[in-house]
């Protein structure tokens, strides 16, 4: 007969940030051998989140079967100096045996305040009775500052209010975020550079598919930004319009790979399927009046330009957060795609509108040297515990 062990249960608590939800977990409470980054971490999450799954419906897990939902963050006290919390974000393929580190999520990153302060992980005098409490997130991923101001009532963290964010269906209170020095330092030649080429528009030459003027940005999230127009598209699709076309889907895919070559993330397209968090891929267009997810309509006096974004190879629901940093910095940028379709020019925010509605996000830039430079992207979020307890998972599952 053959022996099973019994569950575990560690302590999590199960939120929303933005658009997204999340299993969170502060590091000391996961099982010794996940502390550290590896296999056993990667089986665990997995485990909690219900993947992978040859069903794509993680039943058995926290996950919700979308890019969305299928994300886990671990959070500890920063050693870094001006910091308060270390944040690290895992996003859990849904049907394949992997999780990719290699980007963050902005949507999360509102409730990472939150959960620190509620957590434990801030130290009661940094935490008014009454105010905001500022939250200094070190971004472990892509070793970024984020900081977020947490609406406080009582001591406690205010998870109410009236702040309404186009995709989440209740309102509730704001947490402004300000994403400092935004642009990706990774390595090679390419490294710190926001523009990875070192131009604002390129020609992307993808085999089989055609060759299409894309703005290639390291900013939030590395993003391939294409007109909708090239791509045959309006830019006011609905999720229902791609998701179910699986030609575009693998045009989309193929643009990606050849994208992140271009961008020097990755040295083969080969390479592409074990990232797929990043580089996103998004399109461009115009103003236009469209109807929302929802139902809602948008009218074209409403929005700066359209904008529509893939995650873990499927149309977004809304628009992701570190997407919107990209949308946020690009548009601050004139002679990018991005910038261009909102009308070129010189401007520190605009008003897109994605598939659920609208966002606002901004971003202070500057021209040094030749090179363009991003201080900050703003946008703001809101953040919700759903549920707190434990998670169990099977004791041989990692």
């Amino acid at each position: 007969m053959t022996s099973h062990l019994p569950q575990i249960k560690i302590p999590a608590t199960y939120m929303r940030g933005g658009t997204s939800k999340g299993v969170f977990f502060r590091l000391q409470d996961l099982p010794e051998a996940a502390r550290l980054p590896g296999a056993a971490r990667d089986a665990l999450l997995m485990r909690v989140i219900g993947s992978p799954d040859p069903y794509g419906k993680q039943i058995d897990g926290m996950g919700g079967a979308t890019s969305s939902t299928s994300k886990t963050v671990i959070l500890s006290a920063s050693s870094r100096p001006g910091h308060d919390v270390d944040y690290l974000f895992g996003q859990v393929s849904i049907d394949s045996n992997f999780v990719d580190w290699s980007g963050n999520c902005g949507n999360l990153s509102a409730a990472v305040g939150p959960f620190a302060i509620a957590s434990g992980l801030i130290s009661r005098e940094r935490i008014p009775e009454s105010g905001i409490c500022t939250v200094r997130i070190w971004q472990a991923n892509i070793g970024k500052t984020i900081i977020a101001h947490v609406p406080v009532t009582n001591g406690q963290v205010q998870e109410t209010g009236d702040f309404e964010l186009d995709g989440v269906t209740f309102p509730a209170a704001e947490v402004p975020l300000e994403f400092l020095d935004p642009a990706d330092e990774g390595e090679g030649d390419g490294g710190g550079a926001m523009f990875p080429t070192g131009r604002l528009i390129d020609d992307l030459e993808v085999p089989g598919a055609g060759t299409f003027k894309a703005t290639l940005i390291n900013a939030g999230i590395p993003t391939i930004f294409l007109n909708a127009g090239e791509l045959g598209l309006t830019g006011a699709e609905l999720q229902g319009a791609i998701n179910g076309d699986a030609q575009a889907l693998a045009r989309f895919e193929a643009i990606r790979a050849w994208g992140a070559v271009k961008m020097g993330l990755i040295r083969d397209i080969a390479e592409a399927a074990t990232r797929q968090h990043t580089p996103k891929v998004a399109f461009v267009a115009p103003p236009a009046d469209y109807v929302a997810s929802s139902g809602k309509s948008v009218k074209a006096a409403e929005v700066d330009l359209l904008v529509r974004a893939l995650s873990m190879g499927k149309l977004h629901h809304a628009m992701m957060g570190t997407a919107a940093v990209a949308i946020g910095t690009a548009a601050a940028v004139p002679g990018t795609l991005v910038n261009l379709a909102a009308g070129g020019g010189e401007r520190r925010s605009v008003r897109f509108g994605h598939p659920s509605g609208t966002l606002r996000v901004g971003a202070e830039a500057m021209e040094e040297g030749g090179q363009w430079k991003v201080t900050k992207a703003l946008m703001s979020r809101s953040a919700r515990v759903l549920m707190e307890g434990w998670v169990r998972v099977p004791g041989d599952s990692f």
